[in-house]
């Protein structure tokens, strides 16, 4: 343990940094998941151009196999939000937010109107699984929940889909889906692999979850404070205090704040330069931490976090969010909204990046984010606007 200080830009860059956002590494889809750890993943294209970010020569095939071989799987986890995970970390992730999930779903009271309490779901559960040892759409769970707790029209779906999401399920890949898995209407649920499935309830399978997430979140996000942790994960700070372990380092923060880190835990240089990127929705990156200000400046953070939670595509300049991006109106090239100035050499480098992200959604779904295409509508603080690439 030690108790050496870091300073906001060496956070920033450690973060880069073990995100592979400082450099584009050669590595396959299944090894950059590991490394990264968590890639939200509710909007099924994010996940893909989150990799195309980190990725050198990234194949958008290479993630469909991993996808494919339920290498890497799909499915609520922290935060109570779709999560693509690497296998091996499913059934630890899984069980420390088993608190979480369990009362945020069980507990809800769409999930109560049915009629049905959290030990009836308990009940449910094992004949559940059976059910999805093969894939099964959202149609044949409602139908088999409907034949066990009674027929009850929209209240019955809402409550199907509480425990659907409590159950250890993943998403299956839906056939003919440009990014492995299908939209609201075409999704598929299968049971997890029993070796991957948590022992769900068990206080010393969440105790043990916690301690091993924490350490994976370290190492793919650290350093960072019990508050990120307890943010990132969605859990109670007192259960993260609890479950750190006595050899991580300490360091201390910009504020004073204790930040903990996992041995060996790479820490760049604070003057390492940071090329831009044109990041995901929801990219990880943003979401990690109780203090965003890492990666994103605070005045600009209502307009990338938009109040129903949509969390936009954003550019980053000197590993900070400067701007957003979406495919322009021609479907092909990217328009590129800056929120400050940037510099003619910046230009020059968001074009060769537009280039990237332009082939990967154009060769699968050039409209894979146009959905959110309102919120620009409704206005963003653009100062400098370009349409790039193509």
């Amino acid at each position: 343990m030690t108790t050496d200080s870091i300073s906001a830009r060496g956070l920033n860059r450690a973060t880069l940094a073990r995100q592979l956002l400082l450099d584009r590494v050669d590595v396959g889809a299944e090894e950059a998941l590991r490394r990264v750890v968590a890639l939200q993943a509710q909007q099924p294209a994010s996940p893909y151009v989150a990799l195309w970010n980190r990725v050198a020569g990234f194949e958008p095939a290479d993630l469909d196999t991993v996808f494919g071989g339920f290498r890497a799987v799909k499915s609520t986890l922290m935060r109570i939000t779709l999560h693509a995970v690497h296998v091996d970390d499913y059934r630890d992730f899984r069980a420390a937010v088993e608190p979480t999930v369990r009362g945020a779903r069980l507990g809800d009271p769409r999930f109560r109107a049915s009629g049905l309490v959290a030990e009836d779901a308990d009940g449910l559960l094992p004949e559940l699984l059976r059910l999805a040892e093969r894939p099964r759409t959202a149609g044949e769970l409602t139908e088999w929940f409907a034949g066990r707790v009674g027929p009850d029209g929209d209240k019955l779906v809402t409550a199907c889909r509480m425990l659907r999401q409590y159950a250890p399920l993943w998403h299956a890949p839906v056939a003919g889906s440009p990014w492995s898995y299908g939209s609201d209407k075409r999704q598929l649920f299968v049971a997890a692999e029993a070796d991957a499935r948590p022992r769900l309830r068990d206080p010393e399978a969440v105790a043990a979850g916690l301690r091993a997430l924490i350490r994976r979140y370290l190492a793919g996000f650290g350093p960072a404070s019990v508050a990120d942790i307890a943010q990132f994960a969605l859990v109670q700070k007192g259960r993260v205090r609890a479950a750190l372990d006595d050899d991580l380092v300490r360091l201390t923060g910009p504020g004073g704040e204790v930040l903990y880190d996992v041995p060996g835990g790479e820490l760049p240089d604070d003057d390492v330069p940071a090329p831009p990127r044109l990041m995901a929705m929801w990219d990880s990156t943003l979401l990690a931490y109780a203090d965003r200000g890492r990666v994103l400046p605070p005045e600009y953070r209502k307009h990338v976090t938009r109040v129903n939670g949509d969390v936009l595509p954003t550019v980053l300049v000197d590993g900070h969010v400067a701007g957003v991006w979406r495919i322009a109106a021609d479907g092909v090239r990217v328009e590129v909204g800056a929120f400050h100035p940037l510099p003619k050499r910046t230009w020059s480098a968001l074009e060769t990046e537009a280039r990237g992200v332009s082939r990967l959604l154009t060769s699968r779904d050039p409209g894979a984010y146009r959905r959110y295409d309102h919120w620009w509508d409704k206005g963003l603080p653009v100062v400098e606007g370009r349409v790039l690439g193509g």
